[in-house]
């Protein structure tokens, strides 16, 4: 397996340094809705880790929550709101969000506001080395005494400087030093320390976190591009200056950003689309579709038809799973191992998912075409869904998380003209959009079954109008719904 090292700028073949490849990636800072920016980077790193699974390795995988931010304070100052409170809400959404889109848990989610002793024993220990020093209530760390600082963003500290990355400040000895300990301003959460009352760093936060739930050295540390620096280079400066080991990270892993009309998509630049927004109209496989589509490490732009035509390719896998698994006529005669082989082989070369990607559609096509000449498929159906759960896509039927109006009204009308013939049909609300789908469906077959040819297919034509489709398979009539998405199964 090769993956490609930020640090040294080349591929290289991945070995962990012990039993469980120890893996830190930089979670989120709940101020605002979780957006599909967020979720890019989420997909991407849980892929990484389930593929780093199915080849055998033990993952401990670790995300923190960066739950005490300048961002956080001022959105609570203009929401009116507690700090706290704030980060809590967005927390717990931001994880709805996450286990909607099939992210797999942390092994640990350690939060900035819980590991402040750890933070304050570790800017103690750096002042004690002589690599920080105390201004005024606030500790900033001495980046002149980092031979190597730089190395991770290959930038010179006379660059930063003349890059007006740098504030001189008067409480700082240099430009380039960083606040590891921030005091207290008025109105402001604050902690306790020997500097007096304050709060951590944005930086310090990370490397305290990641030292004491996976030690000094990292195998992976994972992030967007746009932490390279400053965030991950003081992370190592600092990390590596507390502990006196090298290398504070041995692979550094970082996605390429989403991007919407040519700019980056983020909270400060309001022009994002929320996961909770994405999930009206596309299912999560067609999202991790979406950003699997691309390398991780290449930017991502956001449209409608790129949606679209992921969530055309994810309902291409599922009804491949829809076939019966039940029904066997002997061998499927697919060479599975043929694609199981190109498919670790593309993830093997720095996670190359749209490679994957392109093995499980060539595999999809080779199912379809076995079941069209009357070939059992069941082997081949089992391999599509292992090779597809390393991606973290489960080819369920899905369900959107609120019906458009515009169909809810279609479908009221016509189950309204139906329900006044026939009782078994439910009507239409919001509260029971599916259930009335589902009662005009079961007329249809019982039309269908009593030979009523012609009403059972105005029952499909009045459906189909109102945006709603049918589709007959072994197992039963499915319905999926378009909304100016491509069709969704549902049910």
């Amino acid at each position: 397996m090769k993956i490609y090292n930020t640090l040294s700028g080349t591929k290289e073949h991945f070995t962990p340094q012990g039993d469980v490849v120890k893996m830190y990636v930089c979670g989120v800072t709940p101020y605002s809705e979780t957006h599909i920016g967020h979720a890019m980077s989420n997909i991407i790193f849980d892929v990484i880790r389930r593929h780093l699974l199915f080849q055998g390795h033990r993952v401990k995988y670790v995300q923190n929550v960066t739950d005490v931010d300048d961002k956080i304070i001022e959105r609570a100052a203009e929401l009116q709101q507690a700090p706290d409170q704030l980060a809590r809400e967005y927390t717990r959404r931001f994880f709805e969000d996450m286990d909607r889109l099939n992210v797999m848990r942390a092994d640990a989610s350690p939060r900035a506001t819980e590991s402040i002793p750890s933070i304050v024993e570790m800017v103690q220990g750096l002042i004690h080395k002589g690599h920080a020093y105390e201004s005024k209530g606030s500790v900033y760390f001495r980046v002149r005494g980092v031979s190597d600082y730089g190395k991770l963003s290959r930038r010179s500290v006379e660059f930063m400087i003349t890059d007006r990355s740098a504030e001189w400040g008067e409480n700082k000895e240099h430009p380039m030093d960083f606040a590891l300990w921030k005091a207290a301003k008025a109105g402001e959460p604050s902690w306790n320390s020997p500097w007096g009352p304050g709060r951590p760093g944005w930086h310090i936060e990370c490397s305290a976190m990641a030292l004491a739930t996976l030690g000094e050295t990292l195998d992976i540390h994972g992030g967007g591009l746009d932490l390279i620096f400053p965030h991950h280079e003081n992370e190592v400066a600092q990390s590596e200056s507390y502990t006196g080991v090298k290398p504070f990270a041995r692979y550094w892993v970082h996605n390429g950003l989403l991007h919407f009309d040519k700019e980056k998509m983020s909270k400060s630049l309001g022009n994002l689309l929320t996961v909770r927004e994405a999930l009206t109209k596309n299912s999560p496989d067609g999202l991790r579709i979406f950003v699997l589509s691309s390398h991780y490490r290449n930017p991502l732009s956001y449209s409608d038809e790129a949606l679209q035509a992921a969530e055309k390719n994810a309902d291409r896998l599922r009804q491949v799973m829809a076939h019966d698994l039940s029904v066997d006529t002997g061998a499927d005669g697919i060479d599975a191992a043929y694609f199981s082989d190109r498919f670790v082989e593309a993830m093997d070369d720095d996670f190359n998912t749209s490679r994957a990607l392109v093995v499980l559609y060539e595999l999809a096509k080779e199912i379809n075409r076995r079941v069209a000449a009357g070939s059992g498929v069941s082997e081949a159906q089992s391999v599509l869904r292992q090779l597809s759960g390393v991606l973290g896509l489960t080819l369920e039927s899905v369900r959107m998380e609120s019906p458009d109006t515009g169909i809810m009204t279609k479908v009221a009308e016509v189950a309204g003209a139906y329900a006044g013939k026939y009782p078994s049909v439910s009507s239409a609300d919001t509260a029971h959009f599916e259930g009335a789908i589902d009662s005009l469906v079961a007329l249809r077959n019982e039309l269908r079954q009593a030979k009523q040819w012609q009403q059972a297919d105005a029952v499909r034509k009045d459906l189909e109008g109102a945006g709603v489709i049918l589709e007959d398979t072994t197992k039963g009539t499915k319905w999926k719904i378009t909304t100016g998405m491509p069709a969704m199964q549902l049910r």
